[in-house]
C-alpha cells in the first residue's frame, strides 16, 4: 500500500492531491483551517476578498484534472472572458484594440472557485482531508522524507507516514526550516517587493451591465519617475462587480470613502470611477499590503526523495500578474504527467521540482523586470541590461496595443497558455522588427469598442458612492 500527504488544503494542495490519487493508494490533506459549507472567506485565504482571474492556462489544467470544472463555475455565476474581446485595457503603452483570440480568464470571486474546486476534489474516495490540524515538520532525513509530524486541533501530536509528501502551504511555509531540520541546506530566495498595495471593494452592477460586460484594466505604468497606479473592474457571480485599486509605494490606495473614489477619478484614465458611481456598494473597502515577488529556488536544493513543494510555497507574484493559481494548477499537471509516465519512483521529486520552476520562469521574469521600474522598489535580484529590457517591454507593448498576432502571444503567455519560447513564432517577430505602425487608439475610440459600456456611461450617476458607501464599515 503506497500513501501521500499534501500539507495545505487549499486550491494548490487540493490539485496536487488529486494529481496523485490516480498513483498512489491514498492520499491524506492535511489543513491547518477548517472548510466552510457555502461558498465563503475563510481564515486561510486573507486575500479572498480581493479580485481574482484565474488565467486560461490554469483554467485548462484544472478541467483537465477535474472535468467539469469549468461548466459548474459558470453555472454558478463565473464569467468566461476573452483577454482580446472581453477586457478593456489601458497598458502603459495605451489602450488595445479589440480582437478575438484564444486566451481567456475566468472571473468569479475566489470563495466560489475554492467551494466548486473542493467539491469536485472532495468527490474521490482515495483523498482524504484533515482539518484543524498544523503541520509541525517532516519526519525522515537529509536523504528521504517519511512523513510529517502534525498537531490535532486539540494539541495531541501524531506522526503520519507517508511515501511521497507535499509542501502546498503557502506563502508562509515553513519548508526552508524543515528541510534544515533534516540536514538540508537552506534554500536561495530572492525578493522583489515595489510596495504594492491594494484596495477591494464589491458593488452591486447596474442595470443594464448585462451578461457579457467586459472586465475594465487599467495597467501602473513604470518607469516614470512616479510610484505606479492602477485599476481592476472584473464581473463576478450574482450580478456584482469587484473594483481592485492598486498602487505602488508611496501610492498605495486609501480604504476610506472618499479617498478610494478619488483615486480612482485620478487614474490615468476616470472609467473605473465613472462606473462605480453608477454602480452600488454592496461591501467594505478591504485593503491588501505586503505584496511583494518572492521566489525559492528548491530545484536547486538536493531535495530528499519523496518530497516536493508547489503553488505559493515556491513562488509568490504580486496580484496584478494574476498567475497563482494557474502555476499552481500547472504544478499538478506536472506532477500528474510525471506520475503517469513512470509512477512513484526515485527522482520524481526533483524532476517535478524542475519542472515548476519552468513554469514559474517567464512570470517570475515578467515581475522582476516590470516591477523593478517603479521607485522605492527593494530588490535582491540583479538584472543584466535592465535599462534595454525596459525599453524592449514598452516596445513590444506598444506593438500589442495595435497588432492582434503580438498582443495574442502576450495573452498567450501571460495566461500560462504557452510558454514564451511556443507563442514568440516568427510573425510575432516580424511585428516586433517593423515596430508600430498605427497611432494608438483616444480612450473615446477604446471604450466605443464596447458598446456595453456606453450605454451605460451615458447614463447619469445613481449616486456619489458617498452615502451609500459610508453606511459600510470600511477595513
Amino acid at each position: 500500500m503506497t500513501s501521500a500527504i499534501v500539507m495545505g488544503g487549499g486550491l494548490a494542495g487540493l490539485l496536487a492531491a488529486k494529481a496523485l490519487t490516480g498513483h498512489v493508494d491514498s492520499v491524506t490533506v492535511i489543513e491547518g483551517d477548517h472548510y466552510p459549507d457555502t461558498p465563503s472567506p475563510r481564515r486561510g485565504l486573507p486575500q479572498g476578498y480581493q479580485n481574482h482571474m484565474l488565467m486560461g492556462g490554469g483554467a485548462d489544467a484544472i478541467e483537465a484534472l477535474l472535468p467539469g470544472t469549468l461548466d459548474r463555475l459558470q453555472a454558478a455565476g463565473a464569467h468566461r472572458r476573452g483577454m482580446g474581446d472581453g477586457l478593456l485595457m489601458l497598458s502603459s503603452e495605451g489602450w488595445y484594440r479589440r480582437f478575438a483570440g484564444a486566451p481567456y480568464v475566468i472571473a468569479c470571486t475566489r470563495p466560489l472557485l475554492d467551494h466548486v474546486v473542493r467539491a469536485q476534489a472532495l468527490t474521490d474516495p482515495r483523498l482524504t482531508v484533515v482539518t484543524d490540524t498544523k503541520v509541525l515538520g517532516l519526519t525522515g532525513d537529509a536523504h528521504r522524507a517519511t512523513g510529517v509530524e502534525c498537531e490535532d486541533a486539540d494539541g495531541t501530536p501524531r506522526t503520519i507516514e507517508a511515501d511521497f509528501v507535499v509542501d502546498a502551504t503557502g506563502r508562509r511555509s515553513k519548508a526552508p526550516q524543515w528541510l534544515a531540520a533534516l540536514g538540508v541546506p537552506q534554500v536561495a530566495e530572492k525578493t522583489v517587493d515595489a510596495g504594492l498595495g491594494y484596495a477591494g471593494r464589491k458593488y452591486r452592477a447596474p442595470e443594464g451591465a448585462g451578461a457579457d460586460f467586459p472586465g475594465i484594466l487599467i495597467q501602473a505604468e513604470p518607469n516614470t519617475g512616479e510610484p505606479g497606479r492602477g485599476a481592476a473592474l472584473m464581473p463576478q457571480e450574482n450580478g456584482e462587480w469587484i473594483v481592485a485599486l492598486m498602487g505602488t509605494r508611496g501610492a498605495a490606495p486609501p480604504n476610506d470613502e472618499d479617498g478610494f473614489n478619488a483615486y480612482a477619478r485620478g487614474l490615468r484614465h476616470p472609467i473605473v470611477a465613472e462606473l462605480i458611481e453608477r454602480a452600488t456598494p454592496a461591501g467594505p473597502i478591504r485593503s491588501a499590503r505586503a505584496l511583494a515577488n518572492r521566489r525559492r529556488f528548491y530545484e536547486k536544493l538536493p531535495l530528499p526523495e519523496g518530497f516536493l513543494v508547489v503553488g505559493d510555497a515556491v513562488a509568490v507574484l504580486s496580484p496584478n500578474y494574476a498567475t497563482g493559481m494557474s502555476a499552481a494548477a500547472k504544478a499538478a499537471v506536472a506532477l500528474r504527467d510525471a506520475l503517469a509516465a513512470g509512477g512513484l519512483r526515485a527522482g520524481l521529486g526533483r524532476e517535478v521540482q524542475a519542472e515548476i520552476a519552468e513554469i514559474i520562469a517567464a512570470p517570475w521574469q515578467s515581475a522582476v523586470v516590470n516591477d523593478s521600474g517603479f521607485p522605492g522598489v527593494e530588490s535582491d535580484v540583479q538584472v543584466r541590461g535592465l535599462a534595454f529590457q525596459h525599453r524592449i517591454a514598452a516596445r513590444m507593448s506598444r506593438i500589442a496595443a495595435e497588432n492582434p498576432a503580438v498582443a495574442n502571444a502576450f495573452y498567450s503567455i501571460a495566461s500560462l497558455a504557452a510558454r514564451q519560447k511556443e507563442a514568440m513564432g516568427l510573425p510575432v517577430l516580424l511585428a516586433a522588427l517593423r515596430g508600430a505602425k498605427k497611432r494608438p487608439l483616444s480612450a473615446q475610440e477604446a471604450i466605443a469598442q464596447f458598446p456595453e459600456l456606453g450605454g451605460l456611461l451615458d447614463r447619469a450617476p445613481a449616486h456619489s458612492g458617498s452615502e451609500a458607501g459610508r453606511r459600510l464599515v470600511t477595513e
